[in-house]
């Protein structure tokens, strides 16, 4: 659809905080019925650009036109009345009350002695979500949804509110195939309607599928706005970063020596959970884990460190089993665990950065009479998220307040601190940009060279290829599949993580 006239304009917008220029006159042009893309490595300040339309923020200076008429937003609440909504890249749903409470929550319909008309509720979430194809129980409670499904209330919500602009950011974050190509349905349908969407994310496919133009941000600026049809992937890499990057993933030079982890017939103590899963990992290696969602691969290595229970099989660490499963007994054992989910298992929101950093690490940095040496303590961890290039005002800043990027890189950090023998990384590079995810590539490339042992978990088929020695496969709670370096394409990947759903044989590959 196309109209002379812009939806909205931001212009000039610039935005401080103590010790950062966050937004640095900064403009923005979306045209109605157009998929907008707004790319920039994390800190670039994609986000806060879009807290600043979305009245979370206060723009110190600049213009905000929507419509044609000068506006500015004090609250989430204005820009929702005004028709602008936003699917966040966090989760931010009341788990504990139904899908459809959620939908509607603060604008829930009243009847005529003004109390909440639960029927109507339900109805109308019922009709919202079978015009989007979603199948999900209006009455469900939200905890009881997977990720991926609560992502699909989030965006209902967002489309429910018949916004002149959508933004959604990162909204595959927690997607499959499947239902990413379902939101790309939802999103063309919008167009067609006229809708304006600005679309914030790192995966560059998703980009060349789904966008019309694209702007680029660097460093709080505006580095320029292209019709898609101009950019390529390595273009668009390069304006994000400033620099040519021909590759996407460094060598990884490793010496692969001895087994220093043996799991043997590991089965979850719930039946619905993975079963019989027999591996080994070597020194020197990257082990990769493929597979769809709900293979069971996060429940896996969860149950490695302690996190969830096992009915039966062990863990070997250089030939000796851990008697008990434990977070505890497996951090002494020299296993560091980097969570999937990084906003509600990884980061301390409200503490701040040394303290993130170090909370595996506390009882290294004791007096002698047994009190923190907060200095000694502040000291390492600044050095180790500065080896990280983490981006952050000071050590005492709350660690919330940084880009998705910068908190996983402290997560990332707190575990390099306790000197594990075995990482293992969970989605280590989810919602993380082109330039930092090299950098944390380079890490583990680093890392394995060292001698030590990593075990990735990864969504994404380049990265699973690019940087493992090995990849295995989960398929519903099953190893499937064990492919070498050369032997694992796509297709090979695929063609394990759906075996159980083809109803082709069952059997565990050697691992």
């Amino acid at each position: 659809m196309e109209e002379s006239k812009p939806v909205l304009e931001m212009l000039g917008v610039t935005k401080q905080f103590p010790g950062v220029l966050a937004l640095d006159d900064v403009s923005f042009t979306v045209m109605p019925g157009t998929v907008h893309a707004l790319m920039g490595e994390n800190g670039a300040g994609k986000s806060t650009l879009m807290k600043c339309l979305f009245g979370i923020y206060k723009m110190d200076a600049g213009r905000m036109v929507l419509k044609g008429r000068d506006c500015r937003f004090n609250s989430a609440a204005d820009a929702m009345n005004a028709g602008v909504s936003m699917i966040h890249q966090e989760l931010s749903n009341v788990p504990e009350r139904s899908v459809a409470q959620n939908l509607w929550l603060g604008r829930e319909p009243l009847n005529v002695i003004h109390l909440i008309d639960h029927k109507k509720m339900l109805q109308d979430t019922k009709a919202l979500l079978m015009s989007l194809n979603y199948e999900f129980d209006p009455a469900a409670r939200m905890s009881s949804l997977s990720i991926s499904q609560q992502q699909g209330c989030e965006i209902a919500r967002a489309v429910s509110y018949n916004a002149s602009i959508v933004v959604m950011d990162e909204p595959t974050s927690s997607l499959t195939e499947n239902e990413v190509a379902h939101l790309f349905d939802i999103i063309r349908d919008l167009k067609s309607r006229g809708v304006a969407i600005i679309y914030i994310s790192h995966k560059m496919e998703e980009i060349f599928q789904i966008a019309d133009s694209v702007t680029v941000m660097r460093d709080g600026r505006t580095i320029g706005t292209y019709p898609i049809g101009e950019l390529s992937s390595d273009k668009l890499i390069s304006l994000m970063v400033g620099r040519d990057t021909t590759h996407r993933f460094p060598p990884v030079e490793s010496v692969i020596g001895d087994v220093c982890l043996e799991v043997k017939n590991l089965t979850a103590s719930n039946p619905r959970s993975f079963k019989n899963i027999s591996f080994e990992l070597r020194k020197g290696e990257i082990l990769g884990f493929g597979g769809l969602v709900g293979a069971q691969r996060t429940e896996l290595v969860e149950a490695i460190f302690g996190v969830r229970t096992v009915a039966s099989g062990e863990v070997l660490i250089n030939g000796k089993a851990l008697k008990k499963l434990t977070p505890k007994n497996a951090i002494k054992a020299g296993i560091g665990l980097i969570t999937e989910d990084r906003r509600n298992t990884g980061i301390f929101p409200l503490l701040d950065v040394t303290v993130n950093t170090t909370v595996p690490s506390l009882g290294n940095y004791q007096t002698k009479i047994g009190l923190l040496d907060h200095k000694r303590l502040t000291e390492a961890a600044r050095i180790q998220n500065e080896q990280l290039r983490t981006k952050t005002p000071s050590m005492s800043a709350m660690v919330q307040n940084l880009s998705g990027g910068n908190q996983q890189k402290v997560i990332l950090s707190r575990w390099l601190m306790t000197l594990p023998d075995i990482l293992i990384m969970d989605e280590p590079t989810r919602g993380i940009d082109v330039g930092a995810k090299y950098e944390i590539y380079t890490i583990m490339a680093e890392l394995v060279k060292q001698g030590k042992a990593i075990i990735m978990v990864s969504s994404e088929m380049p990265e699973l290829i690019g940087m493992s020695h090995r990849v295995l496969v989960l398929c519903a709670g099953r190893l499937t599949g064990a492919l070498k370096k050369e032997e694992a394409t796509q297709e090979a990947i695929m063609r394990f993580a759906t075996q159980f759903a083809k109803g082709t044989d069952s059997s565990q590959e050697s691992a």
